[in-house]
């Protein structure tokens, strides 16, 4: 059997999990100007979330993601209302906001693993059956072809919202030159906010999606941030669409490098 075909699948659901993860990543870098460790957590809230929602409370699973998705944005909007926009306030270094975000990634991973213990856990089983497909001799789940297809329609949509809306274009402002954009005229404060919030959002979501197709434990934030973080450097840190590049790229060094190693 030719391995080929499905190590190329494999790179491509690989590369859409980096590639979503990347973009929210880089959303904050472009205009904070640091490296956001807290990101790495909204993976986790997103996940036990809808764990919580709707495995141990039984609600509908489309309540779940609504929630979870939401709940990642508003603490990653609360860590910088509270920690990263004080410290930014009093121009902090990039290593002060750096260690401040590795604060909040090791907080909040913290206080999952006492709600839900370190045992990891999955959310298929919220699922009604993950079909198996093939295609040109490569085999994946309705959830593994769920994930390129978000990671597509994020892509498209965040595309649209930056080029084409006032905060898209405030955002682009900001990244190159905020005390430019303060001087014309933009909430650059409020601007930010919404930028962690999405951010967060997009994070759990990215959590959300690997718990179906993987499984959730607390400390899952790191590995995936070290991943979105790679990839943005491959791609050139801080830019939005060459951190998409740089996710497939890392994707299919991985599983190709594994597989010739091997």
């Amino acid at each position: 059997m030719d391995i080929v075909p499905q190590l190329i699948a494999n790179s491509l659901i690989a590369g859409s999990i980096y590639a979503i993860l990347t973009l929210g990543f880089n959303l904050t870098y472009a205009s904070a100007k640091f490296i956001d460790m807290g990101f790495g957590v909204m993976t986790a809230i997103g996940g036990y979330t809808v764990f919580y929602v709707s495995k141990t409370l039984g609600a509908p699973l489309w309540l779940g993601l609504i929630a979870g998705i939401l709940l990642s944005g508003f603490v990653s909007f609360l860590a910088y209302t509270f920690i990263y926009k004080p410290l930014r306030a009093r121009k902090s270094s990039g290593a002060v906001l750096l260690i401040a975000s590795l604060g909040t990634l090791t907080a909040v991973q913290a206080v999952i693993a006492i709600l839900f213990t370190s045992q990891f856990q999955t959310l298929s089983g919220l699922l009604h059956g993950n079909r198996v497909f093939e295609l040109f001799g490569a085999a994946f789940t309705a959830v593994q072809l769920s994930i390129f297809c978000v990671g597509v329609l994020l892509f498209l949509l965040l595309a649209f919202l930056l080029k084409k809306t006032l905060f898209g274009k405030a955002t682009v402002a900001i990244g190159d030159d905020e005390e430019v954009a303060k001087i014309v005229g933009i909430d650059t404060d409020r601007a930010m906010g919404r930028l962690f919030f999405l951010s967060g959002a997009i994070g759990g979501l990215a959590g959300i999606l690997i718990g179906f197709d993987t499984g959730i434990e607390p400390i899952m934030g790191l590995p995936w941030l070290l991943a979105a973080v790679v990839a943005a450097i491959i791609g050139g840190i801080g830019n939005i669409y060459g951190g998409i590049a740089g996710a497939f790229l890392l994707a299919f060094a991985e599983n190709f490098g594994i597989w010739k190693i091997a």
